[in-house]
């Protein structure tokens, strides 16, 4: 069977098929390739942990804008382009859909290229205005500069694998996941502990790793779509950019930025309130934080599938399908995040305790996932609605969810510190009450509109 006809016999399955087997079919490879790539992060932390509570904090800091990078270029633009490409596909108009692709390549290296410049312009002042140490500050930017080197790749390899989703093929994008992780995880070990024979490289090793392998990953990624077997063959006769093609994807992907932005600075603005006690309890909440994080591509991996289904189903004009289909989903996602949650919450010194063994580390580190970790099923039903609203081209509420959580996250714990009665509970208290908020405003902003604004701009 040719790509296309493989692509066309997806569409009918996404539109006639059970939604829960559906989505847990489409899901399952994308769950499994984003668990095997939560264990490149964790390996990371072990590896920079034996190093010493610094050098955990430099990454610490450093770490989100790796997140903020990844969660723009899979989650916000990338969730922009799988459901561009599904909901086009869905409309039955494949030459536009080839089209896509050349506008795709073009954002990935424009988006890239500012992406470094911006990491090698601002992160040295932003690095002095929460480090909470000069040497945390100097390991953090060794870090820093070799990813903002890699940025263009990340970003391409980001947008192709979007490609893909959107024409219903989830294997591939998981495939080379998994690949990479399974290739990342000693490279990380030897670059970062000087294992084989290779320099230690500290701390920079791990933006080594990440980059050499989101650069062969990329490359791979472009040779298939360029094949005669791909969905969407990227032929010259379809190079014709059109600013309707690249606002399809604009018009939710722009406004899809400020959810993985927000999230991000909730992270960083805590990070710094953190910092006022400590290079060690800074290195705890990093620790306990980066699960959070991690929950992330864990929920991508079902919001990818929500996020073609739902742009497939509105194209072809089935909205009530479009929101079983969203529904599914989110249930699923907050059941899988709740229970996640709830074990990291029951025995935090499980997951903390294979990182460090400072005292103070471990305190910051458990006392978070105690507070925040029970509120983890929220983070997952508001992200998952997220992704299939991006699917719907109708991402504004959820963004609203996402600001209303910065503001309360971080807006009441500086209010609190003003009256001088704030402590770490206080901060991750705070934290969690906007976890909160962002599940349920996503939740029953969905329950009101119904897709019915996405279900009117399907296909454009």
């Amino acid at each position: 069977m040719s790509g296309s006809a493989a692509a066309d016999a997806r569409m009918q399955l996404f539109l006639t098929a059970p939604p829960l087997p559906l989505l847990l079919k489409l899901a399952s490879p994308n769950v499994l390739a984003f668990l095997v790539q939560a264990s490149v992060s964790m390996a990371e932390v072990w590896y920079v942990g034996r190093l010493g509570t610094e050098p955990l904090a430099a990454v610490a800091l450093v770490f989100p804008c790796l997140m903020l990078m990844q969660m723009l270029a899979n989650g916000a633009l990338g969730g922009a382009v799988t459901g561009a490409v599904a909901r086009t596909l869905g409309a039955g108009d494949g030459d536009n859909a080839r089209r896509l692709v050349w506008h795709v390549l073009v954002l990935a290296v424009v988006l890239g290229l500012t992406f470094m410049l911006i990491l090698w312009l601002g992160l040295e002042a932003l690095l002095a205005l929460i480090s909470p140490a000069p040497e945390v500050t100097a390991q953090a930017q060794r870090y820093a500069v070799v990813l903002a080197l890699g940025a263009p790749s990340l970003w391409l390899m980001a947008l192709l694998s979007s490609v893909y989703r959107g024409t219903g093929n989830m294997r591939l994008p998981a495939l080379l996941m998994v690949v990479g992780a399974v290739i990342q995880i000693p490279l990380s070990g030897a670059l970062i502990l000087g294992w084989f024979g290779l320099p230690s490289l500290g701390v920079a090793g791990a933006a080594v790793s990440v980059v050499s392998v989101s650069t062969v990953s990329a490359l791979v990624l472009l040779y298939l779509l360029s094949s005669r077997g791909s969905p969407l063959p990227l032929r010259r006769r379809y190079f014709q950019l059109r600013k309707d093609l690249f606002w399809r994807i604009a018009r939710v992907g722009l406004p899809s930025t400020l959810s993985p932005v927000f999230t991000v600075s909730t992270i960083l603005a805590v990070n710094a309130l953190v910092a006022g006690g400590g290079a060690a309890a800074l290195a705890g909440y990093g620790i306990a934080s980066r699960i959070e994080f991690l929950m992330v591509p864990v929920v991508f991996g079902l919001g990818v599938a929500m996020n073609a289904t739902v742009g497939v189903s509105l194209g072809a004009g089935q909205r009530e399908r479009a929101l079983r289909l969203a529904w599914t989903g989110a249930f699923c996602a907050a059941f899988l995040t709740g229970l996640i949650g709830l074990m990291l919450a029951l025995f935090p010194s499980q997951w903390s305790g294979l990182f460090t063994s400072d005292p103070q580390a471990l305190a910051s580190a458990n006392r978070y996932l105690q507070i925040v970790g029970p509120c983890f099923a929220f983070q997952g039903l508001g992200l998952s609605l997220y992704f299939a609203s991006q699917g719907a081209g109708q991402v504004a509420w959820p963004i609203v969810a996402t600001v209303c959580r910065f503001v309360v996250a971080v807006g009441l714990a500086a209010l609190l510190s003003l009256s001088g009665d704030l402590s770490l509970s206080g901060i991750y208290g705070c934290s969690a009450l906007g976890m909160v908020l962002y599940g349920v405003i996503t939740a029953v902003a969905l329950r009101a509109t119904g897709f019915r604004k996405g279900a009117a701009a399907a296909g454009r």
